[in-house]
């Protein structure tokens, strides 16, 4: 056998085994790199819960499902998987739909923060214009998200003798667009990048693991539907990254799926840019 015949044997053995029995939760997993992490999370064995504002949000942009639903397809790869409806920038809230998931499956192993965006116009989003009705969304919907998920699931893991915990950054908060566009959207990005190190730093004592994506320009269908005012999905764009290409959903959950398996044991705290070489530091 070849070498990357063995690699990749042992790359299909681990991820047959790698989340099975595993209890999963997936914020803003209805659609784009959410459902893409949901969906690959199942796949491996886990049960995965997915918590949204909308379970029908694929709809919005014209996303094409497996299933008729979300849960449909979890329960396609893992046998068992359900969503649940919630605003996750309430921190009751959060507790609650984590306590449904807990009260379900008796354990949580797992959680990636998915859930936010840049949820307001790019039009006005420079860093001058921001008002501060756009800037109480971008943070509702990027680390108040964040920061309530995280406070409700730090007890359950640590009760399940550790776990994993992958946040969502973004390339925007490593750095500034020429444009001035998404002018407080990078900004509330970068306090999750620093709000992951300092919930790594101090879960670490019960064997809770915690890093970061940061996606750069990835190719969702709410990106490609907004892309006539962004910019984001065009060919210039793409040509302009070392590695060709815009990014895919499932590129983001390939990174997920290494920081929430076992070839990551010895990784927490840290920032992975998935970009295709967009950003190079």
């Amino acid at each position: 056998m070849t070498v990357a015949g063995l690699a990749a044997r042992v790359g299909s053995d681990v991820e047959q085994k790698e989340q099975s029995g595993a209890v999963a939760v997936v914020t803003g997993g209805a659609r784009g790199i959410g459902r893409a992490c949901a969906l690959r999370l199942a796949g491996l064995g886990a049960r995965v819960a997915v918590l949204d504002r909308n379970l029908d949000g694929a709809a919005e942009y014209g996303e094409r499902l497996e299933a008729d639903s979300v849960e449909q397809e979890l329960k396609a790869r893992a046998g068992e998987g359900f969503g649940i409806e919630v605003d996750l920038s309430s921190q009751d809230c959060a507790a609650d739909a984590i306590g449904q998931v807990v009260q379900r499956w008796g354990r949580l192993d797992i959680v990636v923060t998915t859930a936010g965006g840049a949820v307001t116009p790019f039009a006005r989003s420079r860093a001058s214009e921001t008002s501060e009705a756009d800037l109480g969304a971008l943070v509702d919907a990027n680390l108040r998200t964040v920061v309530a998920t995280c406070r409700a699931a730090v007890p359950a893991l640590r009760d399940s003798g550790g776990g994993v915990i992958v946040t969502i950054g973004s390339g925007a908060g490593l750095i500034s667009l020429p444009s001035g566009h998404l002018g407080m959207y990078g900004p509330v990005k970068a306090a999750v990048h620093h709000y992951t190190r300092y919930l790594a730093n101090e879960v670490a004592q019960w064997n809770i693991r915690v890093n970061c994506v940061a996606p750069g320009a990835i190719r969702t269908a709410r990106v490609v539907a907004e892309s006539a005012e962004s910019g984001f999905a065009a060919d210039e764009q793409a040509a302009g990254i070392p590695l060709g290409r815009l990014g895919r959903p499932e590129d983001i959950a390939d990174a997920v799926q290494f920081l929430c398996g076992p070839l990551s044991s010895y990784i927490t705290g840290q920032l992975l840019g998935v970009n295709g070489g967009a950003q190079l530091h």
